[in-house]
This record gives C-alpha cells, sequence and structure tokens, in this order.
C-alpha cells in the first residue's frame, strides 16, 4: 500500500485534451447526483469502470482473429481489468445496498455507457484508454477522500463485506479501510496501464525516426 501514489498525467495532445474533458464532465454529472454519499458514489463509478475492459477486450479479440496476430497479452489483460471492476463493484452493492430506482438507473446508465464506449473505441483507441485512464485518475482521488472520511470518523468503519474477504483474502476482522485501500490500490494499477495503452497506440502515429 505505500507504493501508491495521486498522480496526474498532463494532456499534451488535442486527443488527450478531448479525454480529460470527457472524463471532467462524468465527475461533474456524477458529483451534482452523489456529492458526498461515497458509497453510492462508488457503485456509480464501479459500472461505468466495469465497462472499458471488457469492450476494449472483446475489440481486440476480434482484431487480433482478424488479422492472425498474436495479442501480446492485450486482450486478457483487458478482461482482467474488467472482471476486477465488477467485484469492486459487487462489494459496494452489499455496502450502499442501493434502492430498485438507483439499479434500474445503474443499468441504464451502463448500458448508454457500452455503446458510447463501443463508438469510441472504433473512432480512437487511443483516446478511448485515455479517458480509462483519467477516469481511474479521479477513483484514486475519490477513494482518497473516502479513507479521509473514515479516519475522521464521518464515515463509519463498517467491517468488510464477507464478498470483499474472499476476493482479496483477508483476515474475519477485516474492516472497510482495509478494502478501499486494495480497491485504491487497483484503481492505481488501471489508471497507469490504461496510459501506458494509450502511449502506445500514439508511439504509433509518430514518424519513423521519432518513434
Amino acid at each position: 500500500m505505500t507504493g501508491f501514489k495521486i498522480t496526474h498525467r498532463a494532456a499534451t495532445k488535442a486527443s488527450d485534451y478531448i479525454a480529460y474533458k470527457i472524463t471532467q464532465v462524468l465527475k461533474f454529472t456524477l458529483n451534482i447526483f452523489y456529492g458526498n454519499k461515497y458509497a453510492k458514489r462508488a457503485v456509480i463509478l464501479e459500472t461505468i469502470a466495469a465497462v472499458p475492459g471488457m469492450v476494449a477486450g472483446m475489440f481486440n479479440h476480434l482484431k487480433a482473429l482478424r488479422r492472425m496476430k498474436d495479442d501480446e497479452g492485450w486482450i486478457r489483460e483487458l478482461l482482467d481489468e474488467a472482471e476486477n471492476e465488477r467485484m469492486h463493484l459487487m462489494i459496494f452493492l452489499d455496502i450502499a445496498k442501493p434502492s430498485w430506482i438507483e439499479r434500474l438507473l445503474v443499468l441504464l446508465g451502463q448500458g448508454a455507457f457500452i455503446v458510447v464506449y463501443g463508438v469510441l473505441y472504433l473512432l480512437s483507441s487511443k483516446i478511448a484508454h485515455r479517458i480509462v485512464g483519467y477516469f481511474e485518475e479521479e477513483a484514486c482521488k475519490s477513494y482518497t477522500e473516502y479513507l479521509e472520511k473514515i479516519d475522521s470518523g464521518t464515515v463509519e468503519n463498517v467491517a468488510a463485506p464477507e464478498i470483499a474477504i474472499k476476493y482479496y483474502n483477508l483476515t474475519a476482522d477485516a474492516r472497510l479501510r482495509d478494502v478501499i485501500l486494495l480497491i485504491r490500490e487497483d484503481e492505481a494499477k488501471h489508471r497507469d496501464r490504461n496510459h501506458e495503452f494509450a502511449d502506445s497506440y500514439q508511439a504509433k502515429e509518430l514518424p519513423a525516426h521519432q518513434s
């Protein structure tokens, strides 16, 4: 846990600015609805975060089949990311216990995001991965705020859900704070990896003597 850092990838190209602005719009919208309701914010965050890895994994799978070339490990890594985010969602559903109306909104939001992200990935995989990188930066900030609220006593440090204990192989007396630390660490890994994916597309766009 000691290696965690809040980082920000500065936008240097027009595509980066586009990706960053899209992320800020998503953040603004999320704050309007949930503000300081951290558990319910996390449900929305993880609902959206579980989509990109699956969409990108599918498109890279189809590309590998079409080109009859090795995917260099991208497919498995992206699908593992999607599964990790799905488990985060399952954990926070247990903590936040959203109403049926909130669950319906989550499903509608997820459906819309699948379509939007799928189209975006087809148009520009680089921007799509950069958006995820920026989105995960915001997730790291959000979970850091969540931890601060727990440490200050504003949010109760309840017992860790059983699903989290099993997934992360925690001790039976684990608390919510232990779970948030691990989830934040996951998000930091996804943040860095998606920025690396975006960089790899950017490198391919450079002239041969610059790449």
